[in-house]
Order: structure tokens, then C-alpha cells, then sequence
């Protein structure tokens, strides 16, 4: 497997991580949450559940973000690499 490959499975594998966390969170929240989740508009939590629920949204995002990043990385290394062959 050639690094650039490596770097690419790197990706799909970060990017299946952060879609397994946020339909396990999704899966959760389904029954406490009055509100759909696409909804921009909707009030501010008003009870520990919403709060909790917000703070593991926030969590996943940044934890992919994070991923995302290193991936990122690792496929900027392996090109940098290549071009300098």
C-alpha cells in the first residue's frame, strides 16, 4: 500500500468514526429531545438532559475535528513526500 492510500484510509476511517458517534448520540437523544435536531431556531436547553446532550454534540464535533486534523496532516506529509521524490 503506498503512503497516499494509507493516508486515504487514514480519512475514510476518522470520517466513519465521527458518523458512528453521532448516530449513537442521535440514537440517545431521540426520545428526550422535543425538538428536531435541524432546527436553528430552537429555544435554549432548558433542562439538564438538553444541556448534557449539547455538551456530547460538542464533544463529537470537536473529537472529529481533532481527527479530521490528523488526517488532514498525514495526507499533507504524504504529498509533500511525493513531490519531493
Amino acid at each position: 500500500m503506498d503512503a497516499a492510500s494509507a493516508a486515504k484510509d487514514r480519512v475514510d476511517r476518522a470520517l466513519a468514526l465521527l458518523e458512528r458517534r453521532l448516530l449513537e448520540l442521535k440514537s440517545r437523544a431521540a426520545g428526550a429531545s422535543r425538538v428536531p435536531d435541524d432546527d436553528l431556531f430552537a429555544p435554549q436547553p432548558s433542562s439538564e438532559t438538553d444541556r448534557a446532550r449539547i455538551h456530547e454534540l460538542e464533544a463529537a464535533g470537536q473529537d472529529a475535528a481533532r481527527a479530521l486534523a490528523r488526517a488532514a496532516d498525514a495526507i499533507r506529509e504524504t504529498l509533500a513526500d511525493q513531490e519531493a521524490r
